[in-house]
């Protein structure tokens, strides 16, 4: 007995046990809070029970300053590195929406999903090199990986870019890891392979976990993955002596000493010679099933239930501590026992915190109905409302908010104490709804972009007039020189400087690490440019037309659009994504899709500049905010001629104010980016026949004008067209709900509102297929005729 145990030294052996307890703790954690689903005090939970041993291995190799990017059964792995306690994995499986309690989402997002708050109060971000980071999780599968390769990406450029070493808070020369993890059936999606073959191309240290438990909640490996092993499917990714790849790695997820030893190679590969590694973690269980929506041995035969029993990384680790550690079964049961207590406490106590937060406001109500009681002649009603509020077993802020306006409905003829009161209170909760749930939708610092200082275009008689795309590349080349931080990457970017010139030569002047080509991979090219704003770069990342956003839009509407909303103002990626599109021909890069973005995309600035120099001064401006853009640059400007101004590098353009192009009386006509061109071309012909059109260039849709610039028009012509090249319904209508129902434009209205769009469908190859797809001069002159037509039809007699 005694020789057994000079294996392990003491210190080694309180190490073990305290991964133990904290692996029982924590399978304690899951256990518990499936009952709590079950019990009504949760809507949900999804839980990483079977993963603990594993992600307490991985845990032992994070050091400071780097990154994780995973998923939602986690809770392990953040225990483990200190980041997460397990009465905050309670107060977000109760949804608590103090940042105290649940400091990840503010309780914004289901119980599993992890994040760091690598911000300051002020919105700044913290010394990023000095705590344990991990960006903000998101549920869609694999839709964490994209984020993962930027991550990685920015150590890279970190340890080789020179000029960046001064940037001690966000890197110490790259020596960080991003670290990922996934569920093996989620390696079925293409997120995955697009993110594992970059990291390999790019040769980067990213190290990503597979948690193997061969299941997809209840679909076998079989039917998700070749050979049913992924790291069988990418054997060819393994490196040689004479081909950069991937490391390669398995272990079996209940064998705690094989984990920490691969877990510590993996590390050494990663870390120092940024090599990507991937490292599958097989034979791993997950014995409460999926989520606590359905139940496992519903499609688990009882061979696999009885070998997950056989397996399970707790048991045999619990045997191994007896068998070879040495360590009595009874002190064992002490430690499980010492940990599961630690879980229900914590539980308890979130639970507490939770109720006593909720219940403030249920108290005040209360208070205000039994004061209405006696004051209303609804007395009945109220007590009835009353009643149905202080019976409620498991009291939300709803069943509050829903007393108090039921309430109310009784006062209305009436005036009362209670009723001054009771709106008092409304008011206040109105206020603090909106923070709990509806706040840091867009930055809420000083650096957001609407508070960017504007500073005007400056022109001089030396004012050279250039191509558009000469105007761009003058404002890459000083944002560049301006600021080393500051990279753009993308396809067909960095050699040929982009396929409309706008990067041209500024590879060879700043280096190709500042000005990069990038594969076809839309999805990932996105996910470089948010992982890379994660950790303190400004990237300008290029999607080469705007339909190819599709390819990448879950990245962006997932991951990108709701970060700081997801973190309550917690992270931020102020990523600028720069694209073309507008008056394109062909069924292919038909490039209007904005109505998709304005629907999906809130969280991003949507930005559509009319021409080069306005796009240049929104670049200014996105680099010095802390928000995301996108930029739609149009396609067809980048050979017509403008006067680039004297402070190329300096000026900037706001966001959310329109330009009125053109004063008229008659009809105001708004439209954005090359429309702009079209609606001038028919307002000088309409001129001719005595209309005046005041043409109003809207330049960003989100935001969209934010000082009701545009009703002020219609005030003065009583008539309104929106334009654009979108489908019918699209951006012309949201342009519309903006101006008549938010602006109260209705009201000043002589005439219905009109819109002119593109047809149905894309438009068809060649200049007339653009022609009779999209809205011409032609069809704008005769909405506008036939407008001023209805109005006074002497004047202007029926064209047809």
């Amino acid at each position: 007995m005694k020789e057994a145990k000079t294996k392990f030294s003491q210190a080694k052996v309180k190490d073990i046990l305290s991964d133990y307890r904290l692996a029982v703790e924590s399978r304690e954690a899951s256990i518990i809070g499936r009952k709590e689903v079950f019990m009504g005090k949760a809507k949900f939970g999804i839980f990483g029970d079977g993963k603990e041993v594993a992600q307490i291995a991985m845990a032992k190799v994070f050091r400071k300053g780097d990154f994780r990017s995973g998923y939602y059964r986690d809770q392990t792995f953040m225990f483990a590195i200190g980041e997460l306690t397990v009465q905050q994995f309670f107060a977000q499986l109760y949804a608590h929406t103090d940042l105290e309690a649940d400091p990840s989402t503010a309780g914004r997002l289901m119980t599993g999903h992890f994040g760091t708050r690598t911000l300051d109060e002020n919105g700044k971000f913290k010394r990023l090199t000095e705590q344990k980071n991990s960006s903000a999780d998101i549920s869609p599968t694999a839709g964490q990986m994209p984020r993962l390769l930027g991550l990685a990406y920015a150590s890279k450029l970190y340890r080789n870019n020179p000029a960046l070493k001064e940037y001690a808070d966000f890197s110490i020369n790259g020596n960080e890891i991003a670290f990922g993890t996934i569920g093996n059936a989620s390696t079925s999606e293409g997120m995955f392979f697009e993110a594992i073959n970059a990291a390999g191309v790019l040769q980067v240290p990213m190290l990503t976990s597979v948690w193997d438990d061969a299941y997809g909640i209840s679909v076998p490996a079989e039917y998700h993955t070749t050979k049913g092993s992924i790291s069988k499917v990418l054997a060819g990714l393994q490196r040689t002596a004479t081909e950069k790849g991937f490391e390669i790695i398995t272990a079996k997820g209940w064998d705690y000493q094989e984990l920490v030893e691969a877990y510590q190679k993996a590390e050494k590969i990663c870390r120092e010679e940024h090599v990507p590694v991937l490292f599958h973690v097989d034979e791993l269980t997950q014995p409460q099933g999926h989520s606590t929506s359905g139940s496992h041995e519903r499609y688990k035969s009882k061979e696999r239930l009885a070998w997950e029993a056989e397996h399970d990384c707790i048991r045999k680790m619990r045997e191994w501590i007896i068998n070879d550690v040495m360590v009595l079964p009874e002190d064992v049961e002490a430690i499980e026992k010492e940990a599961k207590q630690a879980a229900k406490q914590a539980r308890d106590r979130a639970w507490k915190a939770f109720t006593e937060d909720v219940r403030k406001d249920q108290t005040v109500i209360s208070a205000i109905l039994d004061k209405a009681e006696t004051l209303s002649k609804h007395s009945e009603a109220i007590t009835h409302v009353k009643n149905e509020l202080i019976s409620t077993i498991n009291p939300t802020r709803l069943e509050t908010m829903k007393a108090a306006r039921k309430a109310i409905r009784f006062f209305r003829d009436e005036d009362h104490e209670a009723k001054t009161e009771l709106i008092a209170w409304l008011r206040l909760a109105e206020d603090d709804n909106y923070n709990r749930y509806s706040s840091h939708l867009y930055s809420a610092s000083d650096e957001a972009a609407l508070k960017v200082e504007i500073i005007p275009a400056q022109y001089s008689d030396n004012s050279s007039i250039v191509d558009g795309r000469e105007v761009l590349q003058a404002c890459f080349d000083a944002a560049l020189t301006r600021n080393p931080l500051v990279l753009a990457f993308g396809e067909d970017v960095g050699k040929i400087g982009d396929v409309n010139q706008g990067f041209a030569g500024l590879q060879a002047k700043h280096g190709e690490l500042r000005v990069t080509d990038t594969g076809i991979r839309e999805c990932t090219i996105i996910g470089q440019g948010i992982g890379a704003a994660l950790r303190g770069l400004r990237p300008i990342a290029e999607m080469q037309y705007l339909d190819y956003l599709i390819y990448a839009l879950p990245t962006l509407s997932d991951d990108l659009a709701c970060l700081q909303y997801r973190t309550k103002g917690g992270q931020k990626a102020p990523l600028i994504v720069r694209t073309r599109g507008h008056r394109l021909e062909g069924v292919w890069h038909a490039g209007s899709q904005i109505g998709m973005m304005l629907q999906s995309l809130r969280g991003i600035y949507i930005i559509t500049p009319r021409n080069m120099t306005q796009a240049a001064g929104f670049y200014n401006t996105m680099l010095k905010s802390d928000d995301a853009a996108i930029i739609v640059e149009c396609l067809n400007g980048y050979r017509l001629k403008e006067r680039i101004p004297d402070n190329i590098g300096e000026f900037n353009v706001p966001l959310g104010v329109p330009e009125i192009l053109k004063e008229g009386s008659d009809v105001t006509i708004v439209t954005y980016g090359s429309m702009c061109r079209v609606v001038m071309e028919a307002a000088e012909d309409l001129e001719q026949f005595g209309i005046t059109c005041e043409v109003i260039d809207a330049q960003t849709l989100l935001p969209f004008d934010i000082h009701h610039k545009i009703v002020e028009s219609v005030k003065k012509t009583n008539r309104i067209i929106f334009a654009d090249e979108d489908v019918p319904g699209g951006a012309t209508s949201y342009m519309m709900q903006k101006v008549l129902e938010e602006q109260d434009a209705y009201q000043y209205l002589d005439s219905k509102p009109v819109t002119i769009t593109a047809k149905e469908h894309r438009p068809a190859y060649a200049s007339d297929g653009d022609y009779f797809t999209k809205p011409s001069p032609e069809d704008i002159f005769e909405t506008v005729y036939a407008l001023m037509h209805e109005v006074a039809p002497d004047q202007y007699p029926s064209l047809y």
